[in-house]
């Protein structure tokens, strides 16, 4: 039957400029080559244009909603895209051709089927990520009188929870008059993962109640979900039933172990189950060295890695983020150039950790670079998890502008989103535009949470908005249920403090619920000192002292406090406390990045090739401050 909107009139296809790694000597063709192909139906005139999967699947849903997708050329044309896109994906185009439209000829040619018949669909619903699709199929069992069937039961369980519709996946659940281990199973790893393991928890409890045995896959999710929960001692007893169970632990439920332990910090049980395994794959080798960078065993870690057997995409990203968490963002990039170098093409999550190290280390090229290459190239979907480390990096790196850019392209938002821009906005200075934002969040029904609220009351502070910023964080506990923490009360302190209100800054850490944390004193400290009020600064930092006696940052507060009244006996008992308590001032340090090379300064540093060259520029730099009137503060 031939499909509307079409006219088609033959041309040889040109080349494609890269060749063909296997099966061929010559280049493939561009899968939408022929340009004398005319298409005229709205639809189909759009697949013409599409130039990724994830746009593919968007299309593909509109084709299959139309009834289009039962024609010939409509599946044709997403299969070429499958095929001939830059990368292909064949296991989509395998399901597309095994999947929709072998079910839409069997429901229309009326072939009888079975239970397997709708698992099978369902599964191609699964990989395709097309809910809507599955609900079809869901009703055509239920019309078709299948839902009774233990499989099909099973089946659309699995769907749901898989797509993250863990209430519909509930529903299905509780209908069934019957159930086996793969029933419960399903769910509780629908619960676990999506990070509700309490309820995975809850889930098996019930099922041991109904005299069901689990096995190791169910064995496998709740070991996930008590991962999630960093509870040790119940993982240990976890272990102990799987060994009472009689169930012949396979690699998959010995890796997961490997990953509780790590996950909840005993590197020593992990490393037992690890030297024990009778055999290990990369995954194990994977787990073992995640537990040791978890612990912060990261040079153990760092070793492992370097004698693993073999490795795979996961490796790398796995440590590449223990060394972004661990604040060390200099090695984390470095091992993403040695990732790229031998030739592992990253995921969503390598890139999440390694823009994370961007961020903090200031390399804006490189996150510039990451984006070209990998999202503009069409390498990697943008995630709105991946768009949010993104903004992140473009607003610690300093491009406010890039990062409000893509905020407002990105088709979907989550509470991370909004606080990332709000955040960014504040703390770059522009006060208005973070509580706008904050202000339209509320009215596209999206609740704030906590760090929402730190973004908010830093744009107060920032924006010396004294009124507003007493209003949001009264708003917070009354309006929104947010209990505030330390950093929301260092926040208003700070603000108060800029304004001399040193007596409502007092009065505030004084009513506080929970006892004052360091944030606090360390925000009425700093107040104090821009204020020169010395007697209730001394009160702060020594409260602060008896908090984080090793931190030289509060010395050094408590010293310019000092030194702006002129108190030079103050400042010399602040240098002689330290001196007694071996506390050493933190040396000021820089770094930069160019060419993929770090360079790091330190305090009267001058081991860099370039040293003289950089002191006679900051000289410079200096003398032309002081003709501005600039005048430092005393250090201790």
């Amino acid at each position: 039957m031939p499909c509307p909107g079409l006219y088609i009139s033959s041309a040889p296809p040109p080349f494609h400029r890269r060749p063909l790694r296997f099966f061929s000597a010559f280049p493939r063709p561009k899968w939408n080559s022929n340009r004398n192909l005319v298409v005229t139906h709205p639809i189909l005139s759009l697949m013409e244009s599409c130039d990724s999967m994830a746009h593919l699947k968007q299309i593909q849903a509109r084709l299959t909603t139309a009834g289009l997708m039962s024609h010939r050329f409509p599946a044709s044309r997403v299969l070429a895209f499958c095929a001939l896109s830059d990368p292909s994906d064949m296991t989509h185009a395998a399901l597309v051709f095994r999947g929709f439209s072998c079910f839409r000829r069997m429901v229309r040619d009326r072939v009888e089927m079975d239970g397997r018949s709708f698992v099978f669909v369902l599964k191609s619903c699964e990989q395709l990520l097309e809910t809507s699709a599955g609900e079809g199929i869901h009703c055509v069992a239920c019309k078709a009188g299948f839902l009774s069937h233990l499989l099909v039961g099973n089946g659309l369980v699995r769907f749901y929870a898989t797509q993250g519709a863990l209430a519909s996946a509930r529903r299905v659940f509780d209908a069934l008059s019957e159930r086996d281990v793969v029933s419960w199973t399903t769910l509780i790893d629908g619960y676990s993962e999506s990070r509700n393991p309490h309820e995975a928890l809850r889930l098996f409890y019930q099922m041991l109640m109904t005299g069901t045995q689990p096995n190791d896959i169910t064995f496998i999710a709740i070991l996930s979900a008590i991962s999630q929960l960093g509870d040790l001692k119940f993982g240990r007893l976890m272990h102990d039933n799987i060994g009472r169970s009689g169930i012949d632990a396979s690699i998959n439920l010995l890796n997961a172990l490997v990953d509780m332990y790590g996950k909840c910090g005993s590197v020593a049980d992990a490393k037992e189950v690890f030297d024990n395994m009778p055999i290990k794959d990369v995954f194990s080798w994977t787990s073992m060295m995640s537990a040791y960078a978890k612990c912060g065993y990261l040079d153990l870690a760092r070793q492992l890695f370097e004698n693993m057997p073999e490795r795979n995409v996961v490796t790398w990203s796995s440590l590449i983020a223990a060394y972004s968490q661990s604040n060390q963002p200099k090695q984390a990039v470095q091992l993403f150039y040695e990732m790229i170098a031998a030739h592992v093409k990253p995921i969503d999550a390598t890139l999440v950790s390694v823009l994370s190290a961007c961020a903090m280390l200031g390399c804006l090229d490189l996150g510039r670079w990451i984006y070209e290459h990998y999202i503009d190239g069409k390498m990697i979907r943008l995630s709105v998890k991946l768009a949010n480390a993104f903004m992140d990096m473009y607003a610690k790196c300093g491009d406010i502008t890039e990062a409000a850019k893509l905020f407002d392209e990105m088709p979907e938002k989550d509470v991370v989103s909004w606080n990332t821009m709000i955040l960014a906005y504040a703390v770059h200075g522009y006060s208005k535009e973070a509580l706008f934002l904050f202000e339209h969040m509320k009215n596209m029904q999206l609740m704030p949470d906590d760090i929402t609220f730190v973004g908010v009351l830093s744009a107060c502070c920032h924006g010396g908005l004294v009124v507003e910023g007493r209003r949001h964080f009264a708003d917070m506990k009354s309006i929104f249920g947010i209990e505030p923490k330390g950093v929301h009360y260092a926040c208003l302190i700070d603000l108060f403090g800029k304004f001399g209100l040193l007596k409502e800054a007092h009065e505030l850490v004084r009513g506080m619920p929970v006892e004052p944390d360091g944030a606090a004193w360390g925000a009425l400290l700093n107040a104090c000192r821009m204020q020169g009020n010395v007697e209730l600064g001394k009160f702060a930092g020594e409260t602060l002292l008896g908090l984080e006696p090793g931190d030289s940052g509060i010395y050094v507060l408590m010293a310019n406090l000092y030194a702006t009244r002129r108190e030079w006996d103050g400042v010399k008992k602040v240098r002689k406390m330290m001196k007694e308590r071996g506390v050493k001032k933190t040396p000021g340090r820089s770094s930069i990045e160019l060419d993929g090379k770090f360079h790091d300064f330190h305090v009267a540093d001058v081991s860099h090739l370039q040293s003289k060259e950089i002191y006679t520029t900051l000289n410079n730099i200096y003398t032309q401050l002081k003709i501005e009137g600039y005048v430092p503060q005393t250090k201790c």
